[in-house]
């Protein structure tokens, strides 16, 4: 009786099947959660076969952290752009801009690390995620004197991420793409205009 060998996949081919994996695996991650989605969930979703998966990601947690890690890297980045806050209104425009941006391009992984952050402590890409959100809150607003600063902040950048894992939660999703970030840009500029104004004239 002879077995049949898998034989591993062309460098380009296995390029393009982590990518459709990784794609396919955050789709199942943000909408049936990550405890319940299987590795078979997401070989089928992406069509490949489950060998196939394990090939290319050694666990469902490497995946895990293979799909939100990009995200992760460039929330840093536009996080360490929280100083331009308190510089001038352009530079908070700028700012704004940069935080709605990401949220909108990276909405399925800010789905996941929002709304399942807390119940999977320990997987190393989540911990990093609610490492840098945490770094977000106790660095910018340890400048905030005032509740109503505090609430502001808190609403302008945590309720713009809000609005947009819900819209998908609910499917609503009838706005125009540049309408919604539009509007999304001038109502946390408009939350968090009092904040930078206070800060540059005190």
């Amino acid at each position: 009786m002879t077995t049949s060998r898998i034989e591993p996949e062309a460098p380009s081919h296995r390029q393009s099947a982590s990518a459709e994996i990784l794609g396919a695996a955050l789709e199942q991650f943000a909408t049936a959660g990550f405890a319940g989605t299987s590795l078979q969930q997401i070989a089928d979703a992406a069509g490949y076969s489950k060998s196939s998966v394990l090939y290319h990601f050694t666990s469902k947690e490497a995946l895990l952290e293979a799909a939100i890690g990009p995200a992760v890297d460039r929330l840093e980045n536009v996080l360490s752009g929280l100083a331009r806050l308190r510089e001038s209104s352009e530079a908070r425009e700028l700012f704004v801009e940069e935080f709605i941006d990401f949220l909108l391009e990276y909405r399925l992984e800010v789905h996941t690390f929002i709304n399942q952050g807390q119940s999977l402590v320990g997987i190393p890409g989540i911990d990093r995620a609610n490492a840098v959100l945490g770094g977000l809150t106790s660095s910018f607003a340890a400048g905030l004197t005032t509740v109503e600063e505090k609430l502001r902040f808190g609403v302008a950048l945590g309720g713009a991420a809000y609005e947009l894992v819900a819209s998908m939660n609910f499917g609503d999703e009838e706005f125009p793409h540049e309408e919604r970030r539009s509007a999304l840009i001038t109502i946390v500029s408009e939350l968090l205009a009092p904040i930078q104004n206070r800060q540059t004239t005190a």
